[in-house]
């Protein structure tokens, strides 16, 4: 598998001035393992991992997979939970030079065979069990339109008709790795969990990846110190990056979490003093909601991203947790371009997405193809040494790169004169009603203050005289009931235009999410127009 927009003048752009360090991702667990033999590296569901225990796995998964066949540049797909076997398949794949192929939980039949037919996946690792779906059940369903896939392994169990990695790893032999490898080697292919429903093969190698986590460690001034917190699913790039690979780089601990539980996240962070954790507004939102009164949490950093995140969540929990919490952006395609640091004033943090992190470039683009000014709206473009190198469908590329190597994000984002950024909605997220153009996140972070309101999505539903009309979604807190005029009022009490006040007021149990918590506007649409 090759990285499409790997250039020589890119390589040379990112390696001389030392960006690009051309480390092997695996090689920080083989150096954890030698450095902190016995110290404590993975909890999962209770089970404790150290170091030396992990690389074991690892070197004895990375024989299993040479034993079935799997060749270097081949995909592994795997669709698990956040369980140390992921962190394991992960950290193999890369020592024998194959290609991680995470595949989100929430993925069924239609997702999982177009990533599996066009990753060519060889192997494909499943749950015996996880939240009442049998993935058995739908990969041997799979299988037989899947030429390139030699195997289904099943792990924490065993089924009939496929391979038992517990099984196949009681007779593994420790291995050594795949001699030879590059830093330039392709290593993962995330498929984007996007708002819109096709899903895009994102390639990665050791080099953007390293350097993505070392700019975090730098930013938020990480240490051996700091013992991670991971719910986000490690199949996404939040825990993929933090959960399977950061830990290892600082030789720390990473606490992770399978089924999102606010109470029990919060038991988890006091046992294990977690300090620091990525992940999505509902993990923050959850933390904060069940985290005691008056009582400090261990939690010295919560970067918040993944979807949209309310400037009042980002105040509540900074006061009451007494933790630096901010806003950080980023994608699968380049994982944080943005965010605010240690030193950065509460309000920046809170209202806006921060500034770029190190080496990151990023700029504005208006409507006329020139770069913006400070306070005007365009589409955000990034570039640097952590963006990936190109689609696996290589007809994608071109319209998601400028000439010059800028990647087109698609949201829409505006400076302030001291650089902080903000995601002011998706070029696709706009709401025409009777011509004027109207920010659904502006309407949104006005709801989410509301007493009574948990969660909240803004979207346009069709309508013959003004094109579109406005329509919240809303997630009630417990108990609580909302009816529109009560939501109109509470939002002209705060002097908002009366043709950004929504229309319509529905309430939903939970809102449609991708793995990362992105809310899936585009189901919510089509709800709407049933």
């Amino acid at each position: 598998m090759r990285a499409p927009r790997l250039t020589r003048e890119l390589v040379e752009r990112y390696t001389r001035p030392t960006l690009w360090e051309d480390r092997l991702i695996d090689d920080h667990l083989t150096e954890a393992a030698r450095r902190f033999p016995d110290d404590l590296a993975v909890v999962d569901r209770g089970r404790s991992w150290t170091f030396r225990e992990v690389d074991d796995a690892v070197s004895r998964v990375a024989s299993m997979l040479r034993e079935l066949g799997v060749q270097r540049g081949e995909a592994v797909s795997w669709q698990l939970p956040n369980w140390l076997e992921g962190i394991v398949l992960h950290q193999a794949a890369l020592r024998i030079g194959a290609v991680s192929n995470p595949i989100v939980a929430i993925y069924r039949e239609r997702e999982v065979s177009f990533i599996l037919q066009q990753a060519r996946s060889r192997l494909f690792f499943v749950p015996a069990s996880f939240r009442t779906f049998d993935y058995v059940d739908m990969a041997q369903k799979l299988l037989p339109d899947l030429p390139d896939l030699g195997d289904v392994i099943v792990v924490g169990g065993e089924r009939d008709g496929v391979l038992s990695f517990d099984a196949l790893m009681e007779r593994a032999v420790p291995s050594t790795p795949e001699p030879d490898r590059s830093a330039n080697d392709v290593v993962l292919l995330l498929y984007t969990s996007g708002t819109t429903s096709a899903p895009k093969g994102a390639l990665h190698t050791h080099n953007t990846l390293d350097y993505e986590n070392r700019s975090i460690i730098d930013l938020f001034e990480l240490g051996q110190s700091d013992v991670i917190f991971m719910p986000s699913p490690i199949t996404h790039i939040t825990g993929l990056l933090y959960g399977m690979q950061l830990p290892f780089m600082l030789g720390s601990t990473v606490v992770l979490q399978d089924i999102w539980d606010a109470d029990e996240a919060v038991a988890l962070i006091e046992q294990y003093r977690c300090t620091f954790c990525v992940g999505a507004t509902p993990f923050l939102h959850g933390v904060l909601n069940r985290s005691g009164a008056g009582t400090a949490s261990p939690l010295r950093v919560f970067a918040c991203g993944g979807a949209d995140v309310p400037p009042d969540l980002i105040r509540k929990a900074t006061d009451r947790l007494g933790t630096f919490v901010t806003r950080v952006y980023g994608s699968t395609e380049f994982p944080t371009a943005m965010s605010s640091g240690p030193r950065d004033p509460l309000e920046k943090r809170a209202t806006t997405d921060g500034r770029r992190i190190a080496a990151a470039e990023v700029r504005i683009v208006a409507l006329d193809g020139e770069e913006a000014p400070p306070g005007v709206e365009g589409e955000l473009q990034v570039r640097g040494p952590e963006l990936f190198l190109g689609y696996l469908d290589e007809e994608l590329n071109t319209d998601s790169f400028t000439p010059d190597g800028w990647f087109h994000t698609g949201d829409v984002a505006v400076a302030d004169a001291e650089g902080f950024l903000s995601i002011t909605g998706r070029i696709k997220d706009i709401i025409i009603r009777g011509g004027e153009n109207i920010s659904a996140k502006e309407v949104e972070d006005l709801i989410f203050e509301h007493p009574k309101v948990a969660e909240v999505s803004v979207v346009g539903y069709p309508d013959p005289v003004m094109v579109e009309r406005i329509c919240a979604v809303v997630v009630p807190e417990d108990g609580a009931e909302l009816e529109l005029p009560e939501l109109v009022a509470f939002l002209k009490s705060h002097g908002i235009a009366n043709q950004k006040l929504p229309e319509r007021l529905v309430l939903v149990d939970q809102l449609p999410k991708t793995a990362s918590g992105k809310i899936q506007k585009f189901r919510l649409r089509d709800r709407l127009t049933e």
